[in-house]
């Protein structure tokens, strides 16, 4: 049975990153355009900023008590880390926005998109783990 329950909170967690990413994706293209992946981008930042906050608070939280008792380390790990960030954040749309960029040309916007996706995820990773940290 706990086998189920670990899939269905992988299952849950993947279906709400993926539709979290395709409309925050929709709405970035809205609002700045599509020449730059600033969707793809937005959410590898953001997927960054997360799991470094959510392994960061993670192991200082105390167990759940009452309703919330289902939620042990393992299955809020396999909702959200597994599920939700893995399907949020996205490597192999990266992989294919720079190759787009590059193959179209755009060598200085592929590198500038390669660099800032390495340099501000990293960047975000560790404001992540800082702001996990600040309860502690």
């Amino acid at each position: 049975m706990e086998k189920l329950v670990q899939v269905g909170c992988v299952a849950l967690g993947s279906t709400c990153g993926g539709l979290a990413r395709w409309g925050l994706t929709l709405a970035m293209a809205r609002w700045l355009g599509t020449q730059f992946p600033w969707g793809t981008f937005l959410v590898n930042v953001l997927g960054c900023l997360f799991i470094g906050w959510f392994f960061a608070v993670l192991p200082t939280r105390p167990p759940a008590a009452g309703f919330w008792a289902w939620a042990d380390p393992e299955r809020v790990r396999l909702l959200l880390a597994v599920g939700f960030a893995g399907s949020f954040t996205t490597f192999s749309t990266f992989e294919k926005e720079t190759h787009s960029l590059i193959s179209r040309g755009d060598l200085f916007g592929g590198s500038i998109y390669v660099l800032g996706s390495l340099f501000v995820g990293m960047v975000a990773l560790q404001c992540g783990v800082a702001l996990g940290q600040l309860g502690r």
